[in-house]
């Protein structure tokens, strides 16, 4: 599934709610299902700086593609570490550097996001790009 369908996937699942409540118990539901973060990856090195809740972020290139893992201790930012893997992970550098990751706009996440916690989600996302633009260098890109 290319980096669109599932930001479409994304958008008609959160459509599905009017409330942002309900919004936020998706999201919730979202991180809660994050597969297990080692212990041993809750580094500084793995910490996205800019975030008010502490999030970890890890990147590996396996057979040309990148998996994201991460985790947070707050249960919504999660639910937001939770998407933006679902979204980037298992696609190529190339793919992830020149994604336009429109979904964040469509369901309003950022304006439903205190401006610290918007802030993280722009540290998240440029970490995750960073990766994919140190695997697109390692691949000669």
């Amino acid at each position: 599934m290319s980096i669109n369908q599932i930001q479409d996937e994304i958008i008609d699942e959160f459509s599905a709610f009017d409330d942002w409540m309900d919004r936020y118990s998706l999201l919730i539901d979202m991180g809660s299902q994050l597969e297990h973060f080692p212990e041993e990856d809750r580094t500084e090195q793995n910490l996205i700086d800019g975030c008010q809740s502490k999030v970890w972020f890890t990147a590996q290139l396996i057979d040309g593609l990148v998996t994201y893992r991460g985790d947070s201790d707050a249960l919504l930012v999660k639910g937001i570490v939770a998407l933006l893997i679902r979204v980037l992970s298992n696609h190529t550098p190339d793919e992830i550097v020149a994604s336009d990751l429109y979904f964040i706009d469509r369901i309003n996440l950022r304006e439903h996001l205190s401006p610290t916690r918007s802030n993280g989600l722009v540290a998240m996302l440029k970490q995750m790009r960073l990766y994919a633009l140190a695997f697109q260098a390692k691949l000669g890109r």
